[in-house]
């Protein structure tokens, strides 16, 4: 039986790095004791293969086969590009 592959949305905070972007991915979570909703986040990395998604976008990431130590994702698709200045 096989897992379904993640799916992860979020924006592209670095594309400084060859055929890689740095995707912030937030979420809501519930706090234990306090029971407020905060925001939490993480960064992953992605493999962008034709370096089309730049700074600022909102993404979509799929999981994948290791690319690297700490690349994990590709790239789906740019759901909404960066307004440029």
């Amino acid at each position: 039986m096989r897992q379904r592959r993640r799916v992860l949305e979020g924006i592209v905070v670095s594309d400084k790095i060859d055929k890689t972007i740095v995707v912030k991915v937030e979420r809501l979570k519930k706090h234990p004791l306090y029971k407020k909703i905060i925001k939490v986040h993480k960064k992953v990395k992605a493999h962008d293969k034709q370096n089309q998604a730049s700074k600022g976008d909102y993404v979509r990431v799929v999981e994948s086969r290791p690319y690297s130590k700490e690349k994990h994702f590709v790239l789906a698709e740019v759901i909404t590009r960066a307004e440029k200045k």
